[in-house]
C-alpha cells in the first residue's frame, strides 16, 4: 500500500506543477495563450496572424444545449461585426468520429468551425463546463475568461464585452507596433 501511495504522490508532483503552470497562463489582464486550429473547411487558424483584431473563441459541443442556445447570437454578432476587425472560431470538443454532427450543426452558421482533436489549445485549461468562450483584444491580450462567466453568452452580452474592444482601432495597433518597432529595432539594423 505505501509503495502504491509513493508511486501516486510522486506522479501528483510530476503532473501538478504543468496543471498549474497552465492554469497561471490564462488571466484576464495578461497574454493570452496562442491556439491553432485546422477548420472544417480546410483552412487554418492561428492566433499569432490575427493581431491588431479581436479573437471569440468559443468551446462547444452538438450535445450541449446551452451551446446550440447561444450560438444563434454568436453567428448575428460575427455577421455584425466580422468587418470591424471580428475573428470568432468555435471548436467542438466531440471525437473526429462525429465530425458529420458538427458540419450539420455549424452549416447554418457563418463562423468558423474546427474540432479539438485539429487544434492546439492547450493554454485555456480542462474544458469542465460547456459553452465556454473567451475573448482575446487586438493586442493579444486575455479579456474576457468564460470559466468566469457562469452561463451562456447572449447578443447583449456580447455587446458589453466584445463592442468597446472593436471600438479600439486597429490603426493604433498598428502605429503602437511601429512605433515599438523604431524605438527597438532588431539587432543588426
Amino acid at each position: 500500500m505505501s509503495g502504491y501511495l509513493g508511486g501516486f504522490l510522486l506522479l501528483l508532483g510530476l503532473l501538478l506543477p504543468a496543471a498549474l503552470a497552465a492554469a497561471a497562463e490564462l488571466r484576464e489582464g495578461m497574454p493570452a495563450p496562442a491556439f491553432r486550429a485546422e477548420l472544417l473547411d480546410g483552412g487554418r487558424f492561428d492566433s499569432a496572424n490575427q493581431r491588431g483584431k479581436v479573437i471569440v473563441l468559443n468551446f462547444w459541443a452538438t450535445w450541449c444545449k446551452p451551446c446550440r442556445e447561444e450560438m444563434p447570437a454568436l453567428d448575428a454578432y460575427y455577421r455584425a461585426h466580422r468587418a470591424d476587425g471580428l475573428e470568432m472560431i468555435a471548436i467542438s470538443i466531440e471525437d473526429a468520429d462525429d465530425v458529420a454532427k458538427v458540419r450539420r450543426t455549424m452549416k447554418d452558421f457563418s463562423y468558423p468551425a474546427a474540432l479539438a482533436s485539429a487544434s492546439r489549445t492547450e493554454g485555456y485549461g480542462r474544458l469542465w463546463r460547456l459553452p465556454v468562450t473567451f475573448v482575446i483584444d487586438r493586442r493579444g491580450i486575455l479579456r474576457f475568461d468564460g470559466f468566469k462567466f457562469p452561463k451562456a453568452l447572449d447578443l447583449a452580452a456580447l455587446e458589453r464585452i466584445v463592442t468597446p474592444l472593436l471600438r479600439n482601432s486597429k490603426d493604433s495597433i498598428v502605429a503602437e507596433s511601429e512605433q515599438a518597432r523604431v524605438m527597438h529595432p532588431p539587432a543588426g539594423q
